[in-house]
């Protein structure tokens, strides 16, 4: 099937990466199935498998419109329902849940197969991963080659990104929302199918991790401030304009997530310095407890000002950590030396002339570097254990990744091909 439609979503540039990108995914999923089952000996992949889809499976032999209602109907109870979805664990948990709902939707097709529906997650992910590669291929046509690497084969992205697990979902949606936004809002082409893949992009991301999409908003914000004061011919009116379009920016973003996180107590301004706190004092409670690979950031003075004075060593793990002597498994490993790659990276940017000139020339390159600050301080002050840090920062990761290998390779303005 990938081979019919690969001449349909290619170009001739990016032909020869479809299927080794689709064929990664696939090694991906297997493999984080074998991971979790034989060096773990279980995790929130069978936690999705065998106590969520189960149920639905055996519903759907039951009572097939049982089954569609637990898929795609409210999350409460009925009594068509309850002997099936009592069972459930992430019942009432409708970020888990919505895992366990396409995990019970695919089960359709697979017969309930842990391998196979792992597979169709695979390439549920595949598809916005793709979509991403080819918006950033338009902007950066010469550089089609090293965006290949960042976007489709990074080893942690497609392996923690590939599986049945929460982390898939939101890496294929991520994709299809920015590639909408950059189809709808900046080339202003394909505006029905555009709209539609971002919407859903957006759903699913406010749905199952909603952090993602506090962090692209202001990504965005400060996207159409970048571009649009650079066709300011005018200095004066620059600067008069400036502040303007960053408080109209920064308020736009600030409307947004105000409205999504109001749908998530626990995202909520008022609750987010809270959340952070539980979440980074459980996390690195678990990991001593287990004898794990945790870290901290000082204090746990989680105020407004402990915050801005984590920010820097926040956003220094998420790019930059696990380093080699951090090293506790086969597992952080791997990122460690990712991690590597990127710090050689960073040095060899700021040893090139022009980088800065570059980075102001391209509006996109902004975007990534933003919403790679925002997400890597949003998991970095809040993780506190790198074996799950390794796995949360790979939406992250592409937009670094773009960054970096553009403002190295790159030699000139962002185009629209």
């Amino acid at each position: 099937m990938a081979y019919a439609v690969r001449s349909k979503v290619t170009t001739h540039s990016t032909r020869k990466y479809f299927i080794p990108a689709l064929t990664v995914k696939f090694i991906g999923a297997i493999s984080l199935g074998m991971i979790y089952q034989f060096y773990y000996g279980g995790g929130d992949t069978f936690t999705y498998f065998h106590r969520g889809s189960q149920y639905i499976w055996n519903a759907f032999i039951d009572s097939p419109p049982t089954a569609f209602q637990m898929i795609f109907g409210t999350m409460e109870y009925t009594p068509s329902n309850f002997q099936y979805a009592n069972k459930i664990y992430t019942f009432g948990d409708s970020a888990s849940y919505y895992v366990v709902r396409m995990a019970g939707l695919f089960d359709l097709f697979t017969f309930h197969t842990y391998t196979a529906t792992a597979l169709l997650f695979a390439v549920f992910s595949f598809s916005g991963i793709w979509l991403m590669f080819l918006a950033f291929c338009r902007f950066f046509p010469n550089n089609i080659y090293h965006l290949s690497w960042v976007v489709l084969f990074i080893p942690s992205v497609f392996f923690w990104g590939s599986g049945l697990m929460k982390d898939t979902l939101t890496l294929g949606a991520l994709g299809w929302l920015f590639y909408g936004f950059v189809y709808v809002f900046i080339f202003r082409e394909k505006l029905i199918s555009g709209s539609i893949l971002m919407f859903s992009g957006f759903t699913i991301l406010a749905t199952v991790k909603i952090y993602i999409l506090i962090c692209f908003m202001p990504a965005i914000a400060f996207y159409f401030y970048i571009q649009y004061q650079s066709r300011i011919k005018n200095t004066i009116v620059k600067v008069i304009l400036a502040p303007l379009l960053i408080t109209a920016g920064i308020g736009s973003a600030y409307f947004v997530m105000k409205l999504v996180s109001a749908e998530h107590y626990r995202y909520s301004f008022d609750q987010v310095a809270y959340t952070a706190e539980q979440t980074a004092k459980w996390n690195y409670f678990v990991s001593k407890r287990d004898n794990g690979s945790g870290y901290t950031l000082g204090d746990y003075d989680f105020t407004p000002s402990g915050m801005v004075r984590k920010f820097i060593p926040a956003v220094i793990t998420s790019f930059f950590r696990p380093f080699i002597w951090e090293v506790r498994n086969p597992v952080m490993l791997l990122s460690a030396l990712e991690n590597l790659i990127i710090v050689w990276l960073f040095i060899s940017i700021l040893l090139k002339v022009g980088s800065i000139q570059l980075l102001l020339n391209n509006p996109i390159l902004i975007l990534c570097l933003v919403f790679s600050v925002l997400f890597g301080f949003a998991i970095g002050v809040t993780t506190y254990n790198f074996g799950s840090l390794v796995r949360y920062k790979i939406p992250m990761l592409p937009f670094l990744g773009v960054a970096l290998v553009v403002l190295k390779y790159g030699r000139r303005k962002a185009k629209l091909v």
